[in-house]
């Protein structure tokens, strides 16, 4: 593709395909602000089993509010899914360190201007720190940030999502050869190994590499410096405080703030994990993070929880 096709397109959004190390092609979309000269770039990095098109209106949302935006499906997923997903061994680390290295390699050839930033959803607010090129960020927005270790679900509701994720996940997903999550109305099909690596974490996530490996992954986690403004909601049962908390560990190196919003912030009965980017949310949430994307300012002062 070249430079001249990228510039031209609009935020209607620019089919893109991003080429991996191994090989691998992803496909996404680039979202451009219709300025020369952006206020900033952005990353958005998926949910666990979330089709990237389910970001694609918030992406809009940010490229008329100035920024240059890029979604794209993981490996396994959507417009990234092989032909064959049986039997498919692509893991959750493999989604961080070659993915998001890949899309943070790809937006730094085609940036035109200002700093570049994530808003990473649920695992996607963990991966970046796996990629080797992470310290290229300038900020971070993440959103219900968590690795899925059952012991941080919220009590209320560990045992049914335990028996779910846990249990039932494994168990299909070595039946079948892959997580069929579409057909039973649990988020996407998932590859093997991702679906394995969330079925069995432990509290610990290097632990899941080899032994030999776990300094580096600590390594790079330690050496992302953009500061991060974590967001957990109140109704969120994966993405609890704690849970948000056990992630925004792992960047030490960072200057890290978390937020518990409340359903009752933006008139809502009820929100959950997933709820916060739907469109609906266009007047108070979405609205909400350009304060901090734009200007590094936390928009939420009042519900600062660590």
């Amino acid at each position: 593709m070249s430079d001249e096709a990228i510039l031209s397109s609009t935020i209607s959004g620019l089919p893109i395909s991003i080429h991996c190390e191994d090989g691998v092609v992803l496909g996404g979309h680039l979202w451009r602000a219709e300025r020369s000269a952006p206020v900033g770039n952005v990353i958005i990095n998926p949910a666990t089993g979330v089709l990237a098109r389910y970001y694609h209106r918030y992406a809009q949302f940010l490229a008329r509010h100035g920024f240059d935006v890029l979604t794209f499906d993981y490996r396994g997923i959507g417009q990234s899914r092989p032909q064959l997903l049986r039997g498919c061994h692509y893991r959750w680390r493999e989604w961080g360190e070659r993915d998001f290295e890949a899309v943070l390699q790809f937006m730094a050839k085609h940036r035109r201007d200002g700093p570049l930033m994530v808003v990473g959803h649920s695992i996607g607010g963990f991966l970046p720190g796996l990629a080797a090129s992470a310290e290229m960020i300038d900020r971070m927005l993440t959103v219900g940030a968590q690795y899925a270790w059952w012991g941080n679900y919220a009590p209320r509701r560990r045992l049914r999502l335990f028996v779910k994720w846990h249990i039932a996940m494994p168990a299909m997903t070595a039946f079948y050869g892959y997580f069929p999550g579409r057909r039973l109305g649990w988020l996407e099909d998932l590859p093997r190994g991702v679906a394995n690596e969330w079925s069995f974490r432990g509290r610990r996530f290097e632990r899941s590499h080899p032994k030999g490996e776990r300094k580096e992954v600590l390594r790079r986690m330690a050496a992302v410096k953009a500061p991060i403004l974590a967001v957990a909601v109140s109704d969120d049962e994966l993405g609890t405080v704690p849970a948000v908390r056990r992630t925004l560990d792992y960047y030490t190196g960072a200057q890290r703030t978390a937020v518990l919003l409340a359903p009752s912030d933006f008139g809502r009965d009820t929100i959950g994990h997933f709820g916060l980017f739907h469109d609906s949310h266009t007047a108070g949430f979405w609205t909400d993070t350009l304060s901090w994307l734009q200007e590094g300012r936390n928009p939420w002062p009042a519900s600062v929880v660590a």
